[in-house]
């Protein structure tokens, strides 16, 4: 086994074919597909399903690419160690969030101190960005809720009660509180169901025996949102995150008080790379900035 053989393999299998590795490593598709087959050969083990030129794994080649990703995130590690007066001068770093809104106050203030670094955002729920934290494919993200498992690093953000939401001039837009019972009679519009939003309102109305129904279900907050201020019904959303719409009014859960947390992660074997702990440092200070804040307003 060389390292050659495996670096085409990971790159094979995180680009989806063997020509995106190629164009990857500036070598010939040939070449490519040569180092995958003689580490195929010397193992006597198939790593790649072959099918009228698409290219998807075998198990065993899923749980190799589980060591690979590990193994070529250790070797990017090791690179910004040793280039470490460069490693914040440069490069790139990708954020998936359930909510851009709450990376904000994060984002200003590594942007002040490292305005050279690329950042891209991606939304995605929060089974979505757990996801794509484990498979490497983000380096930080940003949800709603602070997960138990040990895999990650994780810094609370913040912490904000679920309320309904209604356009103006729907018949309950006047009113400033409703409870869960009522929230069941109306046309729901709910976000997919691997928004942490919709799983904490649907568990707080089951605990008290209520079904709530999404008659629409939609992708996102945004569209939620969207759809609310447009077409009627009444939306749910984090008291955050409800912001300034003037075709919207916000109304208060009478019977129940159901919080909605934000999480910055990112996976604990790979907190220690430069950018990631910089970018960690700013949320720190983001919050303790926050709290000051919030002390002081008390």
């Amino acid at each position: 086994m060389r390292y050659v053989q495996l670096r085409a393999f990971h790159q094979v299998a995180i680009r989806g074919g063997f020509s995106r590795a190629a164009e990857a490593l500036h070598l010939t598709q040939p070449a490519i597909s040569d180092q995958v087959r003689k580490l195929e050969e010397e193992y006597e083990i198939l790593l790649f399903n072959r099918r009228r030129k698409q290219v998807t794994l075998t198990t065993d080649g899923q749980r190799l690419l589980e060591i690979t990703r590990r193994l070529f995130e250790v070797e990017g590690q090791a690179h910004e160690m040793l280039s470490e007066s460069r490693a914040l001068r440069s490069g790139s770093l990708r954020l998936i969030a359930d909510s851009a809104y709450h990376a904000l106050p994060v984002l200003g203030r590594f942007r002040e101190r490292f305005p050279n670094i690329e950042i891209s955002i991606r939304s995605g729920n929060s089974e979505a960005v757990i996801a794509q934290l484990r498979n490497y494919e983000a380096e930080v993200g940003i949800l709603g809720e602070v997960p138990e498992s040990s895999d990650f690093t994780t810094i609370k953000l913040s912490s904000a009660p679920l309320i309904a939401f209604t356009a103006i001039g729907h018949p309950l837009s006047h009113r400033k509180s409703m409870t869960l019972a009522m929230l069941s009679e109306q046309m729901l519009v709910l976000r997919e169901r691997g928004s942490k939003t919709r799983q904490n309102i649907e568990a707080a109305a089951a605990a008290r025996g209520i079904r709530l129904k999404a008659t629409i279900e939609a992708e996102g907050r945004e569209a939620v949102r969207e759809i609310v201020a447009t077409s009627g019904g009444v939306g749910v959303v984090s008291a955050a995150e409800f912001g300034a719409d003037s075709r919207l009014v916000p109304i208060r859960l009478s019977d129940c008080e159901v919080m909605l947390d934000q999480a910055l992660i990112c996976l604990r074997e790979r907190a220690g790379g430069k950018l990631i702990a910089a970018f960690l440092e700013s949320a720190r200070e983001a919050v303790g900035a926050a709290a000051e804040r919030a002390g002081k307003g008390s």
